[in-house]
C-alpha cells in the first residue's frame, strides 16, 4: 500500500526543509523512492506586478489572479500530482499550508487505498519570526503567525501538532511515530 505523508505548518516552521529530510530517511529505511512535492513549487509558478493595488488599471479591468484561484490551482496542481505518483506505486511526501483541504487530501488517499500520515509543524513564535527573518522573507512574519494561531485551533489538527522549537530535523524525524499521525 503506497502512503501519503503530509507536512503542514506555517512559513518558518520548517515543513521543506523537514519533508527532504524526511523522504531521505524513508529512501533509506526502505530502500524504496519517494516523490517529494512542494507545494511552494506551484505558487512560484505565478509571476505577478509587483504593484498588487487595484483590480482595475486606468478604468481598465486587469489581469491580476485572485488569491483563491491561485490557491485553487495550486492545490489542484498537487492533487493530480499525487495521484499520478501513487498510480505508479510511489509513496508521496507533500509539504504546503493545509486551512480547508484536508478532505482532498483524505479522498485522494481513499482514492488510492494509500495510507495517510498528516503532521503539522510549528514552533513557538520567536522561533518561527527568527527563522523567516533569517531567510530574509520578513513580509511573511504576520502570516506565518497568523497561520500558527490557526492551525494550532483546528479542531482536525488535534493530535497532529508537533512543535519542532531547537529541534533538527534529525531530531524531529527520531521524535516522529508514523503511526501517532496516521489519519484513520
Amino acid at each position: 500500500m503506497s502512503r501519503i505523508y503530509f507536512i503542514s505548518g506555517p512559513c518558518g516552521c520548517g515543513k521543506t526543509t523537514f519533508t527532504d529530510a524526511y523522504a531521505r530517511h524513508l529512501v533509506r529505511q526502505e530502500h524504496k523512492t519517494v516523490y517529494v512535492i512542494h507545494g511552494d513549487d506551484f505558487h512560484t509558478g505565478f509571476v505577478e506586478p509587483e504593484d498588487k493595488g487595484d483590480f482595475f488599471v486606468d478604468g481598465q479591468a486587469s489581469d491580476r489572479v485572485l488569491w483563491e484561484n491561485i490557491l485553487r490551482f495550486n492545490w489542484d496542481c498537487i492533487i493530480a500530482t499525487a495521484g499520478r505518483a501513487l498510480r505508479e506505486g510511489l509513496d508521496v511526501l507533500i509539504d504546503y499550508v493545509i486551512e480547508d483541504e484536508l478532505p482532498r487530501v483524505k479522498a485522494l488517499a481513499a482514492e488510492h487505498q494509500a495510507g495517510l500520515y498528516y503532521i503539522v509543524l510549528t514552533a513557538d513564535t520567536e522561533e518561527l519570526e527568527r527563522r523567516i527573518r533569517g531567510r530574509g522573507d520578513t513580509d511573511l512574519v504576520e502570516r506565518a503567525l497568523f497561520l500558527k494561531k490557526e492551525l494550532e485551533a483546528m479542531p482536525e489538527n488535534r493530535g497532529h501538532l508537533y512543535n519542532n522549537t531547537g529541534k533538527t530535523p534529525e531530531d524531529v524525524i527520531r521524535d516522529i511515530v508514523p503511526d501517532r499521525f496516521q489519519v484513520r
